[in-house]
């Protein structure tokens, strides 16, 4: 059973990807309740006041008009959460105002301060554009329609059309900057979730290659030991009895870690890390573990790449560490191609293989193998030989490392 604190730092690396998204729909704020109340406060008021004017043909200030007045303020309160629903209530309370006959004053303001909030949130053009249409159709002509007033004049009308044109045009310059800050946001957040993706990956690929390498070669000289000294003292034996179980819990427990740090459809980053120039230690490893290696140079040497380099170096690994877990007794030949637009890395073993060998690609060997290449603009394959043993050839364009 994988050890539950390593899987739980594992599950905490993949954290890095839990960034705060904006809130599509924002809640109520403080200062739209403090508009609300005081915009309503300031109405009632200013609402009376207006009464006092003597304005012909309208109704007397009561408790209706304080009551429709402070509707039109309060519902301000939602416009952020509910710019539509408000403005459409405002535009409503505010028709129930005109209609019924009370005087002109501050009952206009929540209806301005509505319409320019739904239609600078990006509200739907038809509804916003319908609205103010039909309050251009509909306001001017209220005491001309219903109490026998005079018509609005042409000039009236050009003025409301002009102040009409003059909010919808502001508040299309706010909503086209306000989404334009939440674009660069939004990829501001994107940028910081792959580059997260990418960390977490590089973590686990050079857990899986170079750990992974380590502790498999102590698992398999252990088991050697153990099968060829079968004289060796009880305590001997025990200790590398011991050896072998640790470093497979360990393996295991790496497997578990790689399970959770890896997610499906990410990009595999482009920062490996060591390059042939170590191959030699690393044939040194593999044949301390039993594996007879040999090497092949086929073209004109050559400092690479640091990526092709480092990328190459890591196909040797992680193919002698699946020949010396998988193949058995056997021996792999590495070949090395440099070519005048690419490099060859090709690494043929002739032993018996296993049925566990991800030779499909599901393993995280072989896919982990693939992933590097293809970020750098070549192809691996990767098979059972006809003649007995596997085969991994990998090829990556020179021009494809940094």
């Amino acid at each position: 059973m994988p050890n539950r604190s390593v899987q739980t730092y594992a599950a905490a690396m993949t954290g890095l990807e839990t960034i705060p998204r904006s809130d599509d729909r924002p809640g109520i704020a403080l200062g739209d309740v403090a508009l609300g109340l005081g915009l309503a406060a300031f109405s009632v008021v200013g609402t009376y006041f207006a009464s006092q004017q003597g304005q012909p043909i309208r109704r007397p200030f009561d408790v209706g008009a304080v009551v429709l007045v402070a509707i039109a303020s309060l519902a301000l309160i939602g416009r952020r959460r509910w710019p539509l629903g408000v403005m459409a209530i405002v535009f409503a309370t505010t028709f129930f105002y005109l209609l019924i006959g009370y005087h002109d004053g501050p009952i206009w303001i929540p209806l301005v301060i509505a319409y320019f909030n739904a239609a600078s949130r990006g509200g739907r053009r038809v509804i916003v554009g319908g609205t103010a249409l039909v309050g251009f159709l509909l306001f001017p002509w209220m005491d001309f329609l219903f109490r026998d007033g005079p018509a609005p004049t042409a000039a009236s009308l050009a003025a409301l059309a002009a102040w009409l044109l003059v909010i919808f045009g502001a508040a299309e310059i706010v909503r086209i900057r306000r989404e334009r800050v939440a674009e660069a946001a939004r990829m501001h957040r994107e940028e910081a979730l792959r580059r997260a993706g990418e960390e977490r990956l590089r973590i686990a690929r050079e857990l899986h290659d170079a750990l992974g390498h380590h502790l498999s070669l102590i698992s398999v000289q252990s088991g050697v030991a153990l099968h060829v000294n079968e004289e060796l003292p009880e305590q001997a034996r025990a200790s590398l009895t011991a050896i072998r179980d640790a470093s497979k819990e360990a393996l295991t427990e790496l497997r578990s870690v790689l399970e959770i740090l890896r997610q499906n459809g990410e990009t595999a980053p482009r920062a490996p890390g060591l390059t042939l120039a170590r191959l030699d230690d690393l044939v040194d490893q593999s044949e301390k573990a039993g594996l007879r290696v040999r090497t092949e140079t086929q073209g004109e040497v050559r400092a690479l790449p640091f990526g092709v380099d480092a990328a190459a170096f890591r196909v040797v690994q992680e193919s002698l560490t699946n020949v010396t877990r998988h193949a058995g007794r056997a021996s792999a030949t590495v070949r090395i191609v440099y070519g005048d637009d690419d490099v060859t890395v090709e690494i043929e073993d002739d032993g018996r293989g296993s049925p566990s060998e991800p030779s499909a690609g599901s393993g995280t060997g072989i896919a982990g193998m693939r992933e590097r290449i293809a970020t750098l603009g070549g192809d691996l394959e990767a098979g059972p030989r006809p003649e007995g043993g596997f085969r991994v050839s990998a090829r990556i364009p020179l021009g494809a490392g940094p």
